[in-house]
């Protein structure tokens, strides 16, 4: 089991482009390519290991990704720790198991079919990945607008001083930060807009969009 540590914010649609520019011109950080990413999220059947429930708060997922030089499919369970639920950086617990892409099909059936788990929601988006030995930094292009994540990967320097450190580099404004997943963000926005909050977001419909613009 992992612990995850990091911070994210979300700017309009339209940014997407303005903040790859923007991350390419630090010589620090190494452009990984652009993915196409589906992942669906899973509900246990029993009310008492709910995982969207307060007590649990937690997301299983499976992501399947498509890249320029290959695909992946990854099987994460990821659950808020009540500790830091109020922290702009926050720390997540995370357990990833990876298996071949060519089985994704037959996951979901024995998920849904055997297991009987519940397809709660569906996200498509598009990521690009920049990083080092210490930081990964991706922008994710949803249906919505644009998230900017940035985790801590050193395995030796302390975790939140890395994230605090590439604030500083970015010129970001730690007190801008969003601290709650985009399935959050995706509902609020929906409530503001008065649309219809789907399970199945996809880049098709008829979505909500943020309006703040990434100004650097």
């Amino acid at each position: 089991m992992n612990m995850e540590t990091e911070i994210r914010y979300y700017y309009s649609k339209n940014s997407k482009d303005k903040i790859i520019k923007y991350l390419k011109s630090f010589q620090e950080l190494e452009y990984q390519g652009r993915f196409y990413e589906c992942t669906d999220q899973y509900n246990h059947p029993m009310k008492e290991y709910d995982f969207y429930s307060k007590e649990i708060d937690g997301r299983f997922r499976v992501r399947k990704t498509i890249g320029d030089y290959g695909s992946k499919c990854m099987i994460t369970w990821k659950r808020r720790l009540k500790s830091n639920v109020k922290q702009l950086i926050h720390q997540e617990e995370e357990i990833e198991l990876q298996i071949h892409p060519d089985e994704y099909e037959n996951l979901c059936f024995l998920l849904e079919n055997v297991l009987h788990l519940k397809l709660i929601e569906s996200y498509e988006r598009y990521r690009f990945v920049f990083s080092n030995n210490d930081i990964e930094i991706v922008v994710d292009e949803y249906p919505f607008g644009t998230c900017v994540e940035l985790e801590n990967k050193s395995k030796t320097k302390d975790a939140e001083l890395v994230i605090q450190t590439w604030i500083k580099k970015l010129k970001l404004d730690i007190n801008e930060a969003y601290r709650l997943s985009w399935d959050d963000k995706y509902s609020e926005l929906c409530k503001e807009q008065n649309k219809k909050v789907e399970n199945i977001v996809r880049f098709e419909k008829d979505m909500p969009s943020i309006d703040k613009e990434f100004d650097m």
